[in-house]
């Protein structure tokens, strides 16, 4: 720690004097223990900037309607695969296993917003990307990693914009393959999936002219209606004739990993807690017990779990990949979770696309002055058109997707903020018995863990895609 040395003037405050103030009484200055106050609450004290005050938002977003943001985010195609990853781990495993891994895909979250935080009253801005939010703790942290700073940006960008361009192709190649089942079903002919792929282009470009995310809130919401009634269906075949619990296995310990690399990457949306909050009218709102990141995944939780077990405890060992496989395939209401399911990824899309725009707007916004409405647009129908294609180009994009996704996400999602946090808390220390340094190394081992499992089960998927032809691409479960 630097040591700065008093000419008599204000100086700023040792790390013993945070812990020990004084009284001020001058020429005797005598020391009283009182608790360490929360960092974000003191430097609001010894200062009067206030970033959430400072922050100017055209359209800011509610609370409610960030928290329909964030159970979209969250609720994917992945959660359909929650039924054979509790077959991986056993019934009873699945339960405790699920909350530890949304605790702690939450705590990353919580810690990526919580140094953001404390980052504005440091730097006095209002807010922040993910990219900037590591590029800055990097610059204000020790020496030896302030040269990493630029490293860590590009790499958080170029990362979140890979997985999430790729994400919107996958969508739409789920949107028209679950189209494609329902009319193949009722016209008995067979449509071509490239050609449904080309049909969704331009509602896909209407739907990424959406200005920002209050006017997106909507979309979120009919997407949430539509999931939601997709999985009231899904609910209600598997709530039917149910087995004894105890005709299934309580513990499968040999296939444990199989379960966190289908719901760490099924959970995972690091890429839109930023701009979530940066977009909300009250961002404290964000964090806390009863906050919006809790709120939210406390519900993904516990559908999370409900889904995984009565689908595994209905199944059992027939527990297919998606769990609509499992759905009687000529019965209407089974027809209408693809059609339910085919419609909230659909609007998905647009959430999953604001990430992209976001990097890509970022870098060329300040050499776009004349017209930057047009250039935005433009901007934003080319980048659909190029999912798009790349979805037409290869409709089995969905194996190397979960590739890209599980070296990412378990990057983003759980090392990179487990580095930024350390780096942020580097000159005011990290708890009673340097607590936060242990939590972060058993979060880092867990991030490892989800880099190598996650891969070895994606690059599975692509081998068996190109060694069996007849078998068909399996749903991204590595994409939520």
């Amino acid at each position: 720690m630097v040591n700065i040395t008093d000419s008599g003037g204000k100086h700023a405050p040792q790390e013993m004097e945070q812990f020990l103030p004084g009284d001020g009484l001058a020429g005797n200055t005598k020391y009283k223990i009182q608790p360490r106050k929360d960092a974000e609450q003191a430097a609001l004290n010894q200062t009067d900037y206030d970033p959430f005050a400072d922050r100017q938002n055209e359209h800011p977003t509610t609370d409610s309607e960030t928290l329909t943001h964030l159970l979209k985010a969250s609720l994917g195609t992945g959660i359909l695969s929650m039924p054979i990853a509790f077959m991986y781990s056993g019934i009873i495993m699945g339960i405790f296993a699920t909350i530890v891994t949304a605790f702690i895909c939450t705590h990353c979250s919580y810690i990526l917003v919580k140094c953001g935080h404390k980052l504005y009253y440091k730097t006095r801005r209002s807010q922040m990307s993910f990219a900037e939010i590591a590029e800055v703790s990097f610059q204000n942290g020790p020496k030896w990693c302030r040269g990493f700073a630029p490293v860590a940006k590009f790499s958080i960008l170029f990362g979140l914009f890979l997985t999430y361009f790729g994400t919107c192709s996958v969508y739409t190649v789920i949107v028209a393959k679950n189209f494609e089942q329902v009319l193949n079903h009722w016209t008995g002919t067979e449509v071509s999936l490239r050609m449904l792929i080309s049909c969704l282009l331009i509602p896909l470009i209407l739907l990424s002219w959406i200005p920002n995310l209050k006017y997106l809130a909507p979309v979120s919401m009919i997407a949430n209606v539509f999931m939601g009634l997709g999985l009231g269906i899904t609910f209600y075949y598997l709530v039917q004739d149910l087995p004894s619990i105890e005709t299934r296995n309580y513990f499968q310990m040999s296939t444990l990993p199989a379960f966190f690399s289908i719901t760490i990457f099924a959970m995972e949306a690091i890429g839109v807690v930023m701009p979530l909050e940066n977009n909300m009218e009250n961002p404290r709102h964000f964090l806390g017990i009863c906050g919006v990141l809790s709120q939210g995944m406390s519900g993904v939780t516990l559908i999370y779990m409900f889904l995984g077990f009565l689908g595994y405890l209905r199944y059992g060992e027939g527990t297919e990949e998606s769990i609509t496989l499992n759905l009687p395939v000529h019965e209407w209401p089974a027809q209408a979770v693809k059609v339910l399911i085919a419609l909230a990824v659909f609007c998905t899309f647009g959430l999953q696309f604001y990430v992209c725009l976001e990097i890509v707007w970022d870098s060329i916004k300040e050499k776009c002055t004349k017209r930057p409405i047009l250039v935005n647009y433009v901007l934003r129908t080319v980048l659909v058109t190029a999912a798009v294609v790349l979805a037409v180009s290869v409709p089995t994009i969905a194996p190397f997707m979960g590739l890209i996704g599980a070296f990412c996400f378990s990057i983003l999602g759980l090392i990179f903020p487990v580095f930024i946090e350390m780096v942020t808390h580097w000159d005011t220390g990290f708890g009673a018995y340097n607590w936060i340094v242990w939590k972060n190394i058993v979060i880092f081992l867990c991030g490892i863990a989800a880099l190598v499992f996650g891969s070895n089960s994606a690059i599975a998927d692509i081998m068996k895609l190109y060694s069996d032809d007849t078998s068909a691409a399996p749903v991204a479960g590595g994409i939520s």
